[in-house]
């Protein structure tokens, strides 16, 4: 079991890598059917005649399975995920069906909290790469995580 990670073990340029997903069409279609239904996600004859050429995945599909890998690589051990909010969020190249997805972490900020100093805030950037290693999403988030108790 991994133990908790606080504020203080969260050093700006920690890193870690792994969450590997695979964007497959029926994933792509069913998250677009419901939450993002723009032809250039479900209308196959529409995406060809479009600006990529052939469909492709929502941006949103790609955010919320980096957050399922996210939650998945256990980032802070047992260390709950609380976000606060993302402060910048990114879709340089499109994601396509059958796409291999990794996604990488690393802090990139750590400020204890000043109301509330048992707690302090630690930015994540999560960067999705494709297999060609082209980023497909860049996100900042922000996650409220306890100071280390005092002993």
């Amino acid at each position: 079991m991994p133990q908790a990670l606080y504020l203080e073990d969260l050093v700006v340029g920690t890193r870690w890598s792994g969450g590997e997903f695979l964007m497959t069409a029926e994933e792509a279609l069913t998250f677009a059917a419901r939450y993002d239904p723009q032809p250039m996600h479900l209308d196959a004859a529409a995406a060809a005649e479009g600006y990529y050429g052939e469909l492709i995945a929502s941006g949103w599909n790609t955010a919320a399975l980096a957050m399922r890998e996210t939650s998945r690589a256990r980032l802070f051990g047992e260390t709950p995920l609380l976000g606060l909010g993302v402060d910048k969020i990114q879709w340089p190249k499109p994601v396509r069906h059958g796409d291999r997805l990794i996604v990488e972490w690393e802090v990139v900020g750590n400020l204890p909290s000043k109301s509330k100093p048992d707690f302090g805030v630690v930015k994540v950037q999560t960067t999705v790469l494709n297999q060609s290693r082209e980023v497909v999403l860049m996100m900042t988030s922000n996650c409220w995580v306890l100071r280390k108790p005092a002993t």
